[in-house]
């Protein structure tokens, strides 16, 4: 059998000829498959993000709260007293569909690693899925609804056997995923801010030491496989998808913060995507340091593996920690008491290369500084997509009822309670949870040890980002940032998992331009500074991309949890009123998908000073006990969100709003929120909003047990078993 050449092995790694040719320059001589493996996997879309940095530059990632943004495993802010979050967002798109239990609960158990490699214990953790339509008896709903329960199951799995709760989350429905689900997994953590650690390696003759699970093949090549499209036949993908075991990940967390507490160590990473490749090579290369590595020395669960799976693999619930030399020892007898693995497997040089080792024998050598600093950076070509020309235009020709059109939307599986998925997660152990899942809006955690609270939300509506990618992502900004103001909290950073097509098609990468754009404006404007996040491109089948998705996760501080603000009615005959202006906006509307079969038109207006305001005087009015509850206007308009405000509280609600269109009780204009305000409050709230420059009435009263809005007439009865039934029936039709 012929032999391949180097460049030919590289390019089944997926490299190019031009990124083989550049490694060729910077090792002076020819790659071998040891060093081709690790340079695909270093250069790989999902560890380089070469496809991406270019659009990632501008982002604001400063502010005073701001402890540590970008660059490292999660991002810190200081919420005071001390104290400090880390949190972070990121995708496991591509291994949750070709195995949907392990992708999606090595998905939760990696990002709880990046979250306590930084010396913090996660206490809350959120989910971003989305699926194809799986209400009908299609193939492809069908196939959606079992990655839909395999994912459910994989993330609770895992979850509560580590102890974190989980407290919220998005599920969104379009054909456009059908081929692509995601799961972007969210975890929060607390620490002391002086008690922080970073993923790094310096000290020549430092000792470098490997903790945690021993490693086998599993997940190997996942992070080149996570760089690519997926075709017909993605069976032959399943030894690509890692295992996990959350158990060993708890023994590794508990281990892990033992150590902290002592002063043995100089950084530790996790070994994430590409495992011990991108762990040494970024730890080492941050300081500008070499590393020797005795591959050998590697705890083995399967017989026979090479220097090759040893770097490449992505088993799970694996460190590397470069620790204080002399203290060797106390590190590996504390990872030995909590039963794990712990070796070392070499040091810290100061020769700037990494030197991997066989049995004392070198088996590779390559400078670090230049695979970091020389991989490609790409400016691949963009186009405006044709689509958006045909999409302009909606026809809004169906002459339905408010009754008829209120049953359909607040039916559908985008709309209706998700108890049966989130009913699967613990979301009470640690007994922090004050705003559980399904409560609306943001969710909340308090914090023990001080006064505040934690109030945090993801989302992204997708639609929005079709019809405008840069518009869509700014609305996905200001969304997730309104929910956790609708709580009372003022919204301080965000996370962001940017979920995107093939980044060789042109109108993707102009997809992706602009929806950074998005994020880079409303970001500062909004004074959310983004502090960590992830790419995942290559979310394609058969050539057919989903939607832009750039999910957000928004994180803010309320400074007493006793003022937690809920989002649904708290008493009988309160006032509600409305804040923000009502147009006539229905692109990329709920109504528009369900009633008229399209996804189109013109992205509703954005203002992001407006936006800002409705923040502020939320926060205000609140610290002033104006308010009962608040909730952000979303999806479906004002009509779904007054319903889901009545069928939770089980409170009706009678409502007469002067529209310029009867319809419009079901427009998505942004910038608007409900609030709920008791009557002996009413004088000094409508005082209050007159120093705000805001549009805004009342609209009603809470009471009794008919939920009425304009022409609509409903009785809570019958709405709550909709609400609270129609999921579940969905979701088992096929057990």
């Amino acid at each position: 059998m012929k032999t391949k050449t180097a460049l030919q092995m590289a390019l089944a790694h997926n490299m190019t000829k031009d990124e083989y040719e550049k490694a060729v320059n910077i090792l002076q001589r020819e790659p071998n498959y040891l060093e081709i493996g690790i340079i695909s996997a270093m250069w790989s879309e999902h560890c380089s993000y070469k496809s991406s940095t270019k659009y990632l530059r501008g982002f604001p990632t400063t502010a005073p709260w701001v402890i540590q943004g970008p660059g490292e495993n999660a991002g810190v802010i200081d919420i005071g007293d001390d104290d400090a979050v880390v949190f972070k967002m990121e995708s496991h798109n591509h291994p949750s569909f070709i195995e949907p239990y392990q992708g999606a609960a090595t998905g939760v158990g990696g990002i709880m690693r990046d979250i306590f490699t930084m010396g913090a214990r996660p206490i809350a953790s959120l989910n971003l899925i989305q699926f194809a339509k799986i209400d009908d008896d299609t193939q492809t709903a069908k196939l959606h609804r079992r990655l839909l329960r395999g994912v459910v199951e994989g993330i609770g799995g895992y979850g509560n056997c580590m102890g974190v709760p989980t407290i919220g989350g998005s599920v969104g429905f379009e054909q456009c995923y059908a081929g692509n689900n995601l799961v972007n997994a969210f975890n929060l953590g607390i620490v002391k801010k002086d008690e922080i650690f970073l993923g790094v390696a310096k000290g020549e003759g430092n000792p470098v030491i490997y903790v945690g699970s021993k490693t086998g093949r599993d997940g190997l090549g996942g992070a080149v496989m996570s760089s690519s499209s997926f075709e017909q036949g993605n069976e032959s993908l399943r030894p690509t998808v890692q295992v996990g075991d959350p158990f060993t990940e708890k023994l590794l967390l508990e281990a892990c913060l033992e150590l902290f507490k002592k002063d043995y160590i100089i950084g530790i990473q996790d070994m994430g995507a590409a495992g011990l490749t991108s762990s040494s090579f970024e730890m080492a290369g941050k300081s500008g340091s070499g590393m020797k590595l005795q591959l050998d020395k590697v705890p083995a669960r399967e017989s026979g593996m090479s220097g090759y799976d040893f770097m490449l693999s992505e088993s799970q619930e694996r460190m590397l920690i470069c620790a204080k030399k002399g203290y060797e020892q106390k590190v590996m007898d504390i990872f030995h008491k909590w039963q794990l693995e712990a070796v070392v497997m070499g040091e810290v040089t100061n020769s700037g290369n990494m030197e991997l080792f066989w049995e004392n024998e070198i088996v590779a050598k390559i400078p670090i500084s230049p695979l970091s600093e020389e991989a490609p950076v790409l400016d691949r070509p963009i186009k405006r997509p044709e689509y958006l020309d045909k999409i302009k235009d909606i026809s809004m020709t169906k002459n339905l009822s408010l009754q008829t059109i209120f049953d359909k939307l607040f039916s559908s599986a985008e709309i209706v309670d998700k108890s049966w998925i989130y009913q699967q997660f613990d979301s009470m152990v640690q007994t922090n949870t004050i705003k559980h899942p399904g409560s609306l809006d943001s969710s909340v955690i308090r914090i023990k040890h001080s006064k505040k609270a934690i109030s945090m939300s993801v989302g992204c509506n997708a639609r929005y980002c079709y019809i405008d990618p840069k518009l869509g992502a700014m609305s996905a900004v200001m969304s997730a940032s309104a929910d956790v103001a609708m709580s009372g909290a003022t919204p301080l950073a965000v996370t962001d998992c940017l979920n995107f097509g093939n980044p060789n098609n042109p109108e993707v990468m102009w997809q992706f331009k602009e929806a950074c754009e998005g994020i880079k404006i409303a970001c500062k404007e909004l004074n959310t500074p983004v502090v960590s996040g992830n790419v995942s491109l290559n979310n394609e089948t058969d050539g057919i991309g989903i939607y832009p998705t750039p999910a957000i996760g928004t994180v803010g501080v309320l400074e007493d949890q006793k003022r937690l603000l809920p989002s649904i009615f708290q008493n009988q005959n309160n006032y509600i009123f409305i804040l923000g202006d009502t147009y006539s906006e229905f692109g990329g509307s709920l109504y528009l998908k369900e009633i008229e079969g399209q996804i189109a038109g013109t992205h509703p207006k954005v203002d992001l000073k407006k936006e800002l305001t409705i923040w502020n005087t939320i926060i205000e009015a609140n610290n002033k006990n104006l308010l009962q509850c608040a909730k952000n206007i979303g999806v479906g308009g004002l009509a779904i969100s007054l319903a889901k405000m009545s069928v939770l509280s089980n409170i009706g609600c009678e409502i007469d709003i002067a529209l310029e269109n009867d319809i419009d009780i079901f427009s998505e204009s942004l910038s608007r929120c409900i609030v709920e305000v008791a009557p002996k409050d009413i004088t000094t709230f409508d005082k209050f909003l007159q120093t705000t420059e805001l549009t805004y009435m009342c609209i009603g009263k809470t009471g009794g047990d008919i939920f009425r809005a304009n022409g609509l007439y409903k009785k809570l009865n019958d709405i709550k078993k909709i609400y609270f039934d129609t999921f579940q029936k969905i979701i088992e039709q096929d057990l």
